[in-house]
């Protein structure tokens, strides 16, 4: 792979970590569980992205396993978390 492709997918991952670090306002300042948990979800998915990123950059496939292992567990982490939060009493259907 050239130098100038591994460098803009490297830049690219970087760029990824700055939003996540945005989005990290969220997880601590949102007004409701929900939003939090969303940011929560939001930020594992950026780092299976940024882990794929890196993989492609440096030419590092078993970053790619650590990455679909990753977004299986940001996966499951999502249904605990959504169970765990679920009020069939709050639910208003339109």
């Amino acid at each position: 792979m050239s130098d100038i492709l591994s460098t803009a997918l490297l830049a690219a991952a970087g760029f990824i970590v700055l939003i996540s670090a945005a989005v990290l306002y969220r997880v601590i300042a949102g007004p409701t569980t929900h939003d939090r948990v969303m940011a929560v979800n939001i930020i594992g998915t950026s780092i299976v992205v940024i882990l794929a990123l890196i993989a492609a950059g440096l030419d590092q496939p078993s970053y790619l396993d650590i990455a679909i292992v990753y977004a299986l567990l940001n996966f499951v982490l999502s249904l605990i978390v959504g169970r765990a939060t679920y009020d069939p009493e709050g639910v208003e259907w339109r």
